[in-house]
């Protein structure tokens, strides 16, 4: 009863910790926002209209994504930044750099007693593969 009940704390403990860091974007305002607008509407920019207003630097990465494969990483990405330029009113984004990070692993192993004479023995096993990230403007374009 006790390993079981332990067992379901650890787990939402892991699923609290991988939600927590899954917030996947960061900003820093340099112009004025607006009223947020639609994320589909936001048009994704590789080289500058020719005149917009700077809203803010916007990066993101595919960590927490769930996302498999290199082109599905960046996908989630691109919708990260698409999401949070949408949120400061900004309809496009003029994309600076992508890139890849991270990556790793561990292995870690537990050993338990109970008082009724079992005995637990367990090892994981934890790998990562590589992140997506990706930087750019969050910018107004005059229609």
């Amino acid at each position: 009863m006790k390993i079981r009940l332990s067992a379901k704390l650890l787990l939402a403990w892991v699923a609290v910790s991988a939600l927590a860091g899954c917030a996947g974007t960061s900003q820093l305002i340099t112009g004025q926002p607006r009223t947020p607008v639609d994320a589909v509407d936001v048009v994704l920019y590789t080289s500058a209209p020719p005149a917009y207003e700077e809203i803010a630097v916007i990066e993101a990465h595919s960590r927490g994504s769930f996302a498999v494969g290199d082109q599905n990483k960046l996908d989630a990405v691109i919708a990260r930044l698409k999401k949070a330029a949408a949120a400061l009113g900004a309809n496009g984004v003029l994309l600076q750099d992508t890139g890849s990070g991270g990556g790793g692993g561990g292995i870690g192993t537990g050993v338990g007693a109970s008082s009724g004479g079992g005995v637990m023995i367990s090892t994981g096993i934890f790998t990562s593969s590589t992140y997506k990230t990706g930087r750019g403007l969050a910018i107004f374009v005059s229609p």
